[in-house]
């Protein structure tokens, strides 16, 4: 099939799950399994009030588009939908969604995984943490299981 739908947004705006699976399997009877991930901003046992996410325009949907359309070939995926948001999150709100569909539940696990190993350590974006208590919290610096988890599909 050509054309495989890959979208990609970088938004503001919090999105709803339900209508992003439904529109990318709308009309869609070839597709067997979709896969979705969804990423919430967690308050660290009440110590933490949001997340401030700031990314470099532009380029964090160039890379995320990338990761999809590496996701698509490598593990024969019929559609992708990443959307990560930016701003001040607030705990329990939303933070990424990705929706991997495929003709078998598998490839679609691995799909997602596969795009979430790479977002998270290849997409320009950065953290801040917000106090529960308003004190100041520093940048949030990457974790080596992030690379980890990134390096293990170069080892595959």
């Amino acid at each position: 099939m050509s054309g495989l739908p890959v979208v990609v947004r970088v938004q503001r705006d919090d999105f709803d799950l339900a209508h992003e699976v439904q529109a990318l399997s709308a009309g869609r009877h070839d597709i067997g399994a979709i896969v979705t991930f969804s990423g919430l901003c967690r308050d660290e046992a009440g110590t933490l009030s949001a997340l401030e996410l700031e990314h470099y325009p532009g380029m964090a949907e160039a890379e995320i588009t990338r990761i999809c359309n590496e996701a698509v070939q490598r593990f024969g995926l019929q559609a992708v939908t990443a959307i990560h948001r930016y701003g001040t999150i607030a705990s329990g709100e939303n933070i990424v969604l990705v929706c991997a569909a495929s003709p078998h539940r598998q490839a679609a696990f691995d799909g997602a995984n596969f795009i979430m190993d790479f977002l998270k350590t290849s997409a320009p974006f950065w953290k801040k943490e917000h106090a529960a208590d308003g004190s100041e919290r520093d940048w949030v610096s990457a974790k080596d299981a992030d690379d980890s988890a990134r390096d293990r599909w170069t080892k595959e």
